[in-house]
């Protein structure tokens, strides 16, 4: 850029030094810029000073414009030169030309609002019906959550870099307004909770199975998996004690499961004769129990069970 710079103001001195020689030239007279301005009395300071000041630097280089000529003795040798510089002038404002000039665009209001935006979500942002979602602004401008079945109530405005949690409900397609553009995102319908039950216990294993050592240890585990597990309620059913729940190292709701049917071999005697139908062809009775978890938003409701298996209430 420097180098174009220096190129067109050596052009530029050029073709000035070139206009003076031939305005000296054609009309015979010596160049006194003092007496031009006090004579038209018409060129403002600041231009005159500019012009000395270029002038200046001419006769800096070693030029003379002290040119006197003869109107009535015809000078060929001159006549020459002066066809000579009118060439030169015309290659040199075509070399000029030449040289593009430095084009700075600034932006008007409209071209900066029209500019296209990057989307302020996150890309692994997610929006799930019928629970809480939570969404960072990590744009420059207010950002708007509308339903897109409805668009004249907007369902939260989220300021730049601001974190909001709002509600959603069977929502299918948001709309994100920022600026004066739109995204439209689909909305993920909120999964069934997923109960899972292991035994982890190998003494239902055996021949005798014993009730007593069952209602001392923990004989099946629960495990409840949801993105929401705050608005799930747990309920269970049949001859069991739980404790619970705790927390597994990713979050998710764990419950203890240990047989409760008789305190003493004369209560179990009293619930083997209510609950002859559950005895096996095997000899071993069998006691049925049920984890049942709703979600109390979507209303979504989940039930899962297993089974008790033992003999006798002791050895």
């Amino acid at each position: 850029m420097i180098n174009k710079n220096n190129d067109s103001k050596f052009i530029i001195y050029q073709v000035l030094y070139i206009f003076v020689i031939t305005v000296l030239a054609l009309k015979g007279a010596e160049l006194d810029l003092n007496r031009v301005v006090r004579k038209e009395n018409v060129v403002d300071v600041s231009v005159r000073d500019s012009l000395n000041i270029l002038i200046d630097s001419l006769y800096a280089q070693g030029l003379n414009f002290n040119i006197k000529v003869d109107e009535k003795v015809e000078n060929e040798a001159l006549k020459e030169k002066l066809t000579n510089m009118n060439k030169q002038l015309a290659s040199l404002t075509t070399k000029l030309n030449e040289i593009p000039p430095e084009v700075r665009i600034e932006k008007g209001p409209e071209q900066i609002e029209n500019t296209k935006l990057q989307s302020p979500l996150s890309v692994s942002q997610t929006f799930i019906q019928n629970t809480w979602n939570e969404v960072r602004n990590n744009g420059d401008v207010p950002t708007i959550v509308y339903d897109s079945r409805n668009k004249n109530s907007p369902i939260v405005t989220i300021q730049s870099g601001e974190k909001r949690r709002f509600d959603l409900t069977d929502q299918t397609e948001l709309t994100i307004k920022f600026g004066t553009q739109e995204e439209r995102i689909k909305v993920l319908p909120n999964r069934l909770p997923e109960v899972k039950i292991e035994r982890v216990t190998t003494k239902m294993n055996s021949g005798d199975i014993y009730v007593k050592e069952l209602q001392r240890i923990t004989a099946f585990t629960v495990t409840i998996i949801d993105e929401r597990p705050e608005q799930l309620k747990v309920t269970h059913s049949g001859p069991i004690s739980v404790k619970g729940p705790f927390k597994d190292a990713k979050g998710n709701s764990v419950y203890n499961v240990s047989l409760n049917i008789a305190p003493n071999e004369t209560r179990f005697e009293e619930w083997i004769d209510k609950n002859s139908s559950l005895r096996e062809a095997d000899g071993r009775y069998k006691a049925n129990f049920f984890f049942t978890v709703v979600d109390e938003r979507s209303k979504d409701r989940v039930q899962v069970g297993d089974s008790f298996f033992f003999t006798d209430y002791s050895k």
